[in-house]
């Protein structure tokens, strides 16, 4: 039987018994704005290319009851991911020279309905100049100290060595060195391709995706292991849950380095040479690239 199915011949057992169903499916239009800041790059030749720190402002709203509450909050999915994003944005606009490059802040919506915000504005974005990387910030749990960072997708592009030198500015609280860079501790799950950011890398975009890691003991992963299991998507993801305010904002510290990085750096970030997503994707970007390309030529003309 495998061997038929790996041809694409799958057995089709007859039941003996036959269903009749009948679906009503009610239609309607429905609007709901991403919420875009934007900080000017100071570099002439680099601000038209725009880094992009994403979350998504959406959760999952009213629905089935758990112990009779129906809101469902998303605290920590994704407020805290929101909050931080806006810290970096605030604290990024208090710098005495602007980054090179252009970075721009989009809270995005309808993550939870299929990533529908970010597919727009990665397909259409509303800022001027060329996307060249997201950072998303999706669900920050801070259950524990914050002592390593995964950065989810990372290994497919020029983003690593980012992600690298930024940890080096974090030092690890236990004895003063960088945090690490851990590995993706479920690669089964493919995180990479289930938030926003892979709205960005099907446009050929390069994204990571930012997360505190495990921690430094046992009970650190078992305690992130528990919320996933017992909290993910419930209304109790609320604010009487524990939260490590010092965790989230090393972690913000992190997140502000990574994006000074990707946007100072001489060159933007690229695929790896023979990676699946940069040759899957990568072509779309270049269509974009080319009338960024010949804008920026048109506005260089007297």
């Amino acid at each position: 039987m495998l061997a038929r199915c790996e041809r694409g011949a799958f057995p089709r057992p007859l039941l003996g018994a036959g269903v009749r169903a009948r679906r009503v499916t009610r239609h309607a239009d429905v609007s709901s704005p991403n919420v875009i800041g934007l900080l000017r790059g100071s570099d002439p030749r680099l601000a038209n290319e725009v880094v992009v720190f994403s979350a998504h402002l959406d959760h999952l709203g009213i629905g089935e009851p758990a112990e009779g509450d129906s809101i469902y909050n998303g605290a920590y999915d994704n407020a805290s991911g929101v909050a931080i994003l806006l810290e970096v944005a605030r604290t990024l606009r208090t710098l005495p020279r602007p980054a090179k490059r252009t970075l721009a802040f989009v809270a995005l919506t309808g993550e939870e309905k299929g990533m529908q915000g970010s597919d727009y504005f990665a397909r259409f974005p509303t800022v001027r100049g060329r996307l060249v990387a997201d950072i998303n910030l999706d669900m920050i749990l801070m259950l524990h100290p914050f002592v390593d960072v995964v950065a989810f997708g990372a290994e497919h592009s020029s983003l690593a060595e980012a992600v690298r030198r930024a940890a080096r500015g974090v030092p690890d609280p236990r004895w003063g060195r960088e945090i690490t860079v851990s590995r993706d501790p479920h690669p089964a799950a493919v995180v990479f391709i289930r938030s926003d950011q892979f709205s960005f890398i099907r446009q050929g975009i390069p994204a990571v995706f930012p997360t505190p890691g495990s921690g430094a003991r046992p009970e650190d992963a078992a305690r992130d292991s528990a919320w996933l299991r017992d909290h993910y998507h419930q209304p109790d993801d609320d604010l009487s849950q524990p939260m490590d305010f010092k965790a989230g904002a090393r972690f913000a510290r992190f997140c502000l380095l990574l994006g000074l990085e990707v946007a100072n750096a001489p060159q933007a970030p690229r695929w790896k040479r023979g990676d699946f997503f940069g040759q899957t994707f990568g072509a779309a970007a270049r269509p974009s690239e080319a009338r960024a390309a010949r804008g920026a030529k048109e506005e260089g003309k007297p």
